[in-house]
């Protein structure tokens, strides 16, 4: 046998309802779902790709920019500390402040460098030479100047170096700021001269922020100095990357205030420098846009997998529907049973076949009426000698008699249209039936006993509605149908809790049976109701009358139940019934917690 043959023999074995889900998950369902889940991560990867290319190349302007503007200082910075007009001012001893400030004034190359260079926040020139007072970009280097560290590096250091440092405005607004710093060589016994560069964070922001990035700026292991945001200005940023390496290079995910971000960081040396400039590029729009992208993906897979299935759901429901009708009329033909449903739905192949299934029965019929004529007399023959037989059994009630009496009024009712008869028929034969077979018996499944007590309340509620409610509640993993009780124990204890308990409530009546094993000692079966309870002495009378008969029919039942669980499992089993006034009654079942055998 082929393997083609053999997969239709067994897909032939199951129903076509199955078969039609098959087919739905085989050719629709597992195709679409890889396809779209290739779309969704090709999307991804395209967008991913995108977001980081634009942070690199972001990142790369940046650099770009710093080293252009970090490269024009040092030359700034050359051509000052070698321009011998200046030598020769910083090197004068003058004989008062005019004289010095007539001299500066003649020198106007710092001022005309300032002016033409945005760049420069600021240029000063700070000198020892006590002859010099604090005058435009001169600065008398005080005790308290000299102490400081950039002072004290520049003058033990021949190159440049580049510092941070906080400056606060005149409206008390903090600025860190990124200064160059160099030592302009003075002859011997001449003082000592440092110049100090400091660059424009106006200038940055308006040669870097042209877009959505953001951008963070750190010199060595020095807080930012230079960010998108203010407020992060002299801050160490949480970033999980390495600040000791001095040439690194990362694009792709990093940790951002504890939230995914595309970033692009990189190093930057500056010219003639043996500092560090580190920039960072973040796009805050990256990950969330690709999180949307994915939530997106993920609604359009669920609708093009569950729209389909709905559809499909909806229908092979109603196609097995009409099939499993078909099925069972052809099943009741076959078993003489022609008393099927005279019309069907739809008009395909499926009603066509009903349609000659009626006609076949017809035929049938037909037949059997003829086939009846002929057996007429001999039928006569065989009623006479069977007279005798009903005449005794009509003298005789047996279960089977009055099942079959309740079945035919239950369906004479429900022919006629009464329903609510119907139901309540049938209710009582099965209550009836299971007191008959249990009648004499000494046990019974625990089961088939609440199966019992639903049937009872379900009797009780084609009378007073919606008066009670019933609700099980039993320990998760015990089996009710392996556990052996007592039959007919637990009815008559719902039974009065129904009568006596919520005799007076109209609506919202509740009984509840738990179910529960104890210390894996025993069985614990409550049984409770929020009726009206009893009172503390009417309790006591009641705890009492269990154990010591008396006439009372209530106090019967109760004495009766908690006899029968001694006799049969042993004085520590037994019944405890617990009660308030208006808060309602339990009654409280110990039984042992094996199981108990058959006879």
């Amino acid at each position: 046998m082929s393997i083609q043959s053999r997969l239709l023999q067994a897909f032939s074995k199951v129903k076509v309802r199955k078969q039609l889900f098959f087919i739905y998950f085989s050719t629709l369902l597992i195709p679409v779902f890889f396809l779209c889940l290739f779309l969704l991560f090709n999307a991804r990867h395209l967008i991913y790709t995108h977001y980081e290319s634009a942070a690199s190349s972001d990142n790369s302007r940046v650099k770009s920019i710093m080293f252009d503007v970090t490269t024009n200082f040092y030359k700034i910075a050359d051509d000052i500390s070698y321009d011998k007009q200046l030598y020769k001012l910083l090197q004068t001893k003058y004989e008062n402040v005019g004289e010095f400030r007539t001299a500066y004034d003649k020198y106007t190359r710092i001022t005309s460098l300032i002016s033409n260079d945005t760049s420069i926040d600021s240029l000063y020139i700070y000198t020892t030479n006590d002859t010099l007072t604090d005058y435009n970009n001169i600065r008398y280097a005080n005790p308290k100047v000299r102490k400081t560290e950039w002072y004290k590096t520049a003058e033990r250091k021949p190159g440049i170096f580049w510092k941070t440092a906080k400056r606060t405005d005149k409206y008390n607004n903090n600025y860190w700021e990124l200064t160059l710093y160099r030592r302009i060589p003075i002859a011997a016994g001449k003082g000592n001269a440092v110049l100090a560069i400091t660059m424009s964070n106006n200038y940055l922001k308006n040669r870097i922020e042209n877009n959505d990035l953001f951008t963070i700026l750190m010199l060595n292991e020095e807080p930012v100095f230079y960010s998108t945001s203010r407020d992060l200005s002299g801050k160490y940023p949480a970033l999980s990357f390495d600040r000791t390496s001095r040439y690194y290079k990362y694009t792709g995910k990093i940790k951002y205030q504890k939230k995914d971000t595309m970033s692009a960081v990189s190093t930057l040396k500056p010219y003639m420098s043996e500092d560090i400039l580190y920039i960072v590029s973040l796009d805050f729009q990256a990950m969330p846009y690709l999180r949307s992208l994915t939530e997106t993906y993920i609604v359009i897979i669920a609708s093009v997998i569950l729209i389909p299935f709905i559809i499909l759901f909806v229908y092979t429901r109603y196609f097995s529907a009409r099939v499993e009708i078909l099925r069972g009329a052809m099943h009741k033909a076959s078993n003489g049973d022609y008393n099927i449903i005279d019309s069907f739905h739809g008009d395909d192949e499926i009603s066509e076949t009903f349609s000659d299934l009626k006609i076949m029965i017809r035929k049938i019929q037909e037949k059997e009426a003829a086939i009846y004529v002929s057996q007429l007399t001999e039928q006569k023959v065989i009623n006479r000698q069977q007279e005798m037989e009903f005449k005794m059994l009509a003298s005789q009630i047996n279960p089977h008699f009055l099942y079959n009496t309740l079945e035919s009024i239950r369906m004479m009712a429900f022919t006629s249209g009464n329903k609510e008869v119907a139901t309540a028929i049938k209710l009582l034969g099965k209550s009836m039936r299971y007191v008959l077979e249990n009648t004499g018996t000494s046990s019974t499944t625990l089961k088939k006993e609440l199966d019992y007590i639903e049937i009872y309340l379900a009797i009780q509620k084609l009378r007073f509605n919606d008066r009670i409610h019933y609700t099980l509640k039993v320990q998760e993993g015990f089996d009710l149908d392996k556990y052996q009780i007592l039959p007919l124990l637990l009815q008559p204890i719902v039974e009065n809790a129904f009568i006596h308990g919520l005799k007076d409530m109209e609506e919202m009546g509740e009984i509840i049976i738990e179910i529960q094993e104890k210390e894996k000692e025993f069985l614990l079966i409550n049984i409770s109701d929020n009726g009206i309870g009893m009172a503390e002495e009417e309790l006591k009378e009641l705890n009492y009358n269990i154990y010591n008969k008396k006439n009372e029919a209530a106090n019967i039942g109760f004495y009766n139940i908690n006899q029968r669980i001694k006799l049969c499992y042993g004085t520590s089993y037994g019944m405890v019934i617990h009660s308030k006034k208006n808060e309602g009654t339990l009654v409280s079942l110990k039984l042992p917690l094996q199981n108990i055998l058959e006879e």
